[in-house]
């Protein structure tokens, strides 16, 4: 069974499109993992749509269907939903939508960021079938393929996931904050023993002592951190702040392989195959 992950999206808080910022990208959060056949998406920031004219390249009037889940609602993990093709060029795409309806539904999100004056078309111009699941911390078997979800710590709440298969495990951990007990057990737990462990470090150390405490976001000493105490095989550092440019990304991860040898931070293309 082959497992492949892919980075359409890997910056934090707003796209950064940006010369500075082309080696690592300016489109907010969206990791693909595919298992086999089966396609998984987490996130749907600005770099879901480059991912949907892919899909829509790959298929060639074929049926695209994908399991999606969505970690929390702000606007850096939907941004990108109202500009992803296959919701709208095929009736026979299926998407099934998996997220927390804590503050309020996935569709009732996407239909209130679609509505009069925010956007020129709502919903009702999707023509694919969409399907909306409400998770919290679970754990949902997609044939071989198990994603349980865990709480993250970040404002309104954020899920974690980890991505099991039968050879390999990815976990995809983005915006949360350290210091709560519970929740830093909580991503301890989901990064064990992964392969992949794709995680929140958008601020430096310094910048988040200094001043971004209780924004809900990470750095990369937590991320070495759980890594080292969980037994994480690859690190990838992800979410990464507008205000970081190429030079400070590539700083950062010059810094954190003095730490941890197998630290690379998300790149917009980039692919790991398991």
């Amino acid at each position: 069974m082959g497992t492949r992950v892919k980075f359409w999206g890997v910056r934090g808080s707003t796209p950064t499109p940006q010369a500075e910022n082309l080696r690592y990208g300016g489109n907010t959060s969206c990791v693909e993992v595919r298992v086999d056949d089966q396609i998984f998406v987490f996130d749907c920031g600005t770099g879901f749509r480059n991912l949907g004219k892919t899909l829509t390249t790959d298929a060639a009037g074929k049926p695209v269907y994908a399991h999606i889940f969505l970690s929390h609602f702000h606007w850096d993990h939907i941004q990108g939903i109202p500009f992803f093709t296959p919701l709208y060029n095929n009736k026979d795409n299926y998407f099934f939508f998996h997220s927390s309806n804590r503050t309020r539904g996935l569709q009732r999100a996407i239909e209130e960021q679609m509505s009069d004056p925010y956007f020129p078309v709502d919903m009702s111009e999707m023509a694919a079938h969409r399907n909306f699941y409400d998770i919290e911390e679970d754990r949902i078997a997609f044939d071989d393929t198990v994603v349980q979800s865990m709480w993250l710590n970040h404002p309104q709440g954020c899920l974690g996931f980890r991505i099991e298969t039968p050879q390999h495990v990815v976990v995809y951990a983005t915006d949360n904050e350290p210091g709560h007990p519970i929740f830093d057990k909580n991503v301890r737990k989901l990064a064990d023993g992964a392969d992949v462990l794709i995680y929140d470090a958008q601020y430096l150390p310094e910048e988040y002592e200094a001043k971004k405490r209780g924004w809900g976001h990470s750095h990369w000493r937590e991320a070495i951190n759980i890594v080292m105490e969980s037994g994480t095989k690859e690190l990838v550092l992800f979410h990464h702040d507008p205000d970081h440019d190429d030079s400070v990304i590539a700083n950062v991860v010059r810094t954190a392989r003095e730490h941890y040898a197998k630290v690379t931070a998300a790149a917009e293309g980039m692919e790991i195959q398991l």
